[in-house]
C-alpha cells in the first residue's frame, strides 16, 4: 500500500523575490528590527503595511522603501488598543482582500524600577505592549488567513523568553508567553494552512538598546567594543538586518515545513549558557572576563 501525500513542497520560483506579491503586515516598523524587516520583505516583493504609534518615523520607513522601488503604506495605530487594531485590520483587508504575512514586532523593555519596587500599573503596561498586542493583532488577521488557507505569522519576542532574566522577570514572563502562544497557535491552525513561528533577538543594536552608546553594560566604564569576543560566541554585535533575514526565512516558503518554533537570533548567547570566552586565557570561563 503506497503512502498518501496530501501536499507537496511549494515551488520557489524566484529566490531573489521570496515574497513576491504577498501582503505583509509589520507592527512597530518605524525603526529598529521592525524597520529592517519591512525593508527586506519589500526588497523580496512584498506589499508592506506598517502600524506604528510614531507616524513620522513610520512614514520615513515607507519613504525609504518606496525610494528603492518597493510598495508600502503606514498607519498610526496603538496596537495595545484592540478596538484600534480591529479598525486598522479591517481597512487593510478591505484594501488588499487578504494578508499573507503578519509580523508582530512591537515590544519594549524599559522598566522604571526593579520587580520588588514595581506596581500593578507597571505590570499592566508591560503586558499591554509585550503580550496583549500580539493577541489583538493576531486575532484581527488570523480569520482572513484561515479563510485563504495560507499564511505565515512571525512573532518577535526575545532570547529572554528562553532563559532566566534576573533583570526583568515580568518582561521575561511576557516574552515567554509569546513564545508559548506561538507554539500553541501553530498546532491549532497548521491544518488550516497557517504557520506560526518566532524569533528571539539578543545583543542587537537598536535605539531601544544602544550598545554603541555603551548601554550594553558599561558599569565599570570599559569600552564595549573589547567585549564582543566574550559576550557573543559569533564574536560581534548583532544588527536589525540579522533579525530580518531570519524573519524572511520564516515568512517565506523556504520554511514551509517549519511551524511552532522560536529561533534565537542571538549570536549564540543562549547556546553559550552563561559561558564567556576569555581572549586572555584563550578559553571559555563561567564568569565575565572583566570581573
Amino acid at each position: 500500500m503506497t503512502a498518501q501525500h496530501p501536499g507537496r513542497v511549494p515551488e520557489v520560483e524566484d529566490w531573489s523575490r521570496l515574497l513576491d506579491g504577498r501582503v505583509a503586515v509589520v507592527t512597530g516598523a518605524a525603526a529598529g528590527i521592525g524597520s529592517a524587516i519591512a525593508a527586506l520583505f519589500a526588497e523580496h516583493g512584498a506589499i508592506i503595511e506598517i502600524a506604528d504609534i510614531d507616524g513620522a518615523a513610520a512614514t520615513a520607513t515607507v519613504d525609504q522603501i518606496v525610494a528603492r522601488g518597493g510598495r508600502a503604506a503606514a498607519q498610526v495605530v496603538d496596537v495595545t488598543d484592540p478596538e484600534a487594531v480591529a479598525r486598522w485590520a479591517e481597512a487593510v483587508l478591505r484594501a488588499h482582500g487578504r494578508v499573507d504575512v503578519l509580523v508582530n514586532n512591537v515590544g519594549d523593555y524599559r522598566p522604571a524600577v526593579r520587580f520588588e519596587r514595581s506596581t500593578p500599573e507597571d505590570w499592566r503596561a508591560m503586558y499591554d505592549v509585550n503580550l496583549l498586542h500580539v493577541f489583538a493583532v493576531t486575532r484581527a488577521y488570523l480569520p482572513a488567513m484561515e479563510a485563504a488557507g495560507r499564511g505565515s505569522i512571525v512573532n518577535v519576542h526575545s532570547v529572554e523568553a528562553m532563559r532566566g532574566f534576573p533583570g526583568g522577570p515580568v518582561y521575561a514572563a511576557m516574552k515567554a508567553a509569546v513564545a508559548h502562544f506561538t507554539t500553541s497557535l501553530a498546532v491549532a491552525v497548521g491544518r488550516k494552512g497557517v504557520r506560526v513561528n518566532a524569533i528571539g533577538p539578543d545583543l542587537t543594536q537598536t535605539d531601544q538598546v544602544d550598545y554603541l552608546a555603551g548601554d550594553g553594560d558599561g558599569a565599570d566604564g570599559q569600552d564595549d567594543d573589547d567585549r564582543w569576543a566574550s559576550w557573543a560566541p559569533v564574536g560581534r554585535l548583532g544588527w536589525p538586518e540579522d533579525q530580518a533575514r531570519v524573519a524572511l526565512f520564516l515568512a517565506s516558503d523556504l520554511s514551509s515545513y517549519v511551524t511552532g518554533h522560536s529561533i534565537p537570533v542571538d549570536g549564540g548567547t543562549l547556546a553559550g549558557g552563561g559561558w564567556f570566552y576569555s581572549p586572555t586565557a584563550r578559553r571559555f570561563v563561567n564568569r565575565p572576563p572583566s570581573l
